[in-house]
């Protein structure tokens, strides 16, 4: 008697662009689900395997393939709008190109957006029960929100509709679960995934040591490894940045390793990584070419500890047990932020959330003063943590073709 297939399961997300937590999704839930077929879809077709990413095909061709269970993977999903996917999704001078083309015209730019993505959905990495057959099941595990009250009602109203579709909900932090709870919308709250990479794939991180070797010669006392995004570009900016670097790597004697945690539009520069060198004493920092996924994970992973604005860049940190300070955009305000809601809900006490550029010395300094042991036993919780929610989901993806 033959044994019936389990369905495929389709993971979705923003993995069809070079950003690394994306990236991160569906190598982890690809091993947190083991024994299963999977279909990697995105927005675009991609292929990001020279990245250690996937290769990714577009959702909507996908739909009538074949039956599927749908993951959303995870990711800052329910508040990324059209324009914003479409543009990321661009080589830099495509991107520079429609920005200035339609960043003020949002009737044009929604046009041009739906046009590249192939769908009117003002929230297209969100989908809702039609993109699963009956007997499948639509999952939303760990996504993010944090700016959800400032959405127009109409995307809310889109993306609610899809929220109250699925099977299961969780969110990352507080921020977002409670954003949609004064909507009506009931979430689960759940870490982000990464902090199972360890857990994962640790073996496959340290046989990436032929790409630290530079840093190791170069650092022999240890190092940090440090990212910042776009949104530090102004010269006030990149000026404390160096100033305040300048200070730790003095006080500690430690070396700083700048590298890209994303090479899509709107995220990492590496030419603002070069205006930071020319600030800093000679031979204290160098650049990390690698966009390799598992390369980065091995900087992060060897580190002495993290000086990010990137959340992933962070949330790898956790999950290795190391030191880690998280940067505050300068062009933020008043407007919540991913990474200090994620760090507001689930970090210990005796780390600071997100900081200003001036405050990075204090920070670094006290958080690489915390007990090893303290930051072990808090990346075993959170995967604890994760791994029970996984677990009131997983089972039902049961069932066969």
């Amino acid at each position: 008697m033959s044994v019936p297939a389990l369905l495929p399961l389709r993971l979705f997300g923003a993995f069809d662009r070079h950003n690394f937590g994306d990236l991160l999704f569906p190598h982890l839930l690809t091993a947190l689900l083991p024994g299963r077929c999977f279909e990697y879809a995105g927005l675009a077709l991609r292929d990001l395997r020279r990245f250690g990413g996937h290769r990714v095909l577009p959702l909507d061709s996908l739909g009538a393939l074949r039956p599927a269970h749908l993951i959303h993977a995870g990711g800052e999903i329910l508040t990324c709008s059209a324009w914003e996917a479409a543009v990321m999704l661009l080589d830099r001078a495509a991107a520079a190109q429609a920005i200035a083309r339609y960043d003020d015209d949002h009737a044009a730019a929604a046009a041009w957006a739906a046009s590249q993505l192939g769908t009117t959905r003002a929230a297209p990495y969100v989908v809702g029960r039609e993109f699963v057959v009956p007997s499948g099941k639509l999952i939303f595990n760990a996504v993010g929100g944090v700016e959800w009250a400032a959405l127009p009602s109409g995307r809310r109203e889109e993306v609610k509709s899809a929220l109250r579709d699925a099977d299961w909900l969780s969110v990352r932090d507080h921020v977002t679960q409670r954003a949609l709870r004064r909507d009506g919308v009931v979430a689960e709250l759940c870490p982000d995934s990464a902090v199972m990479v360890r857990a994962c794939f640790d073996q496959a991180i340290r046989q990436r040591q032929e790409a630290l070797k530079p840093v190791r010669q170069a650092f022999p006392r240890g190092y940090l490894a440090c990212q910042f995004s776009a949104d530090f570009a102004d010269d006030a900016s990149l000026a404390a940045l160096a100033q305040q670097l300048s200070r730790v790597t003095a006080t500690t004697g430690l070396g700083l390793v700048f590298f890209r945690a994303g090479a899509a539009p709107w995220h990492d520069d590496q030419g603002l990584y070069q205006k930071v060198l020319g600030l800093l004493p000679p031979g204290s920092a160098l650049v990390f070419e690698s966009l390799h996924l598992w390369d980065i994970c091995a900087l992060i992973a060897a580190s002495r500890g993290v000086i990010a604005s990137s959340l992933h860049a962070r949330v790898v940190a956790v999950a290795y047990g190391l030191p880690r300070v998280s940067l505050k955009s300068p062009q933020l305000g008043e407007r919540p932020e991913k990474v200090g809601a994620f760090a507001a809900t689930w970090e210990p006490p005796q780390l600071r959330r997100c900081v200003e550029v001036n405050e990075i010395e204090p920070a670094a300094l006290q958080a690489l003063d915390l007990s090893p042991d303290l930051l072990l036993e808090h990346a075993a919780w959170l995967c604890a943590t994760y791994t029970s929610s996984l677990a009131q989901w997983r089972d039902g993806l049961s069932g066969s073709v």
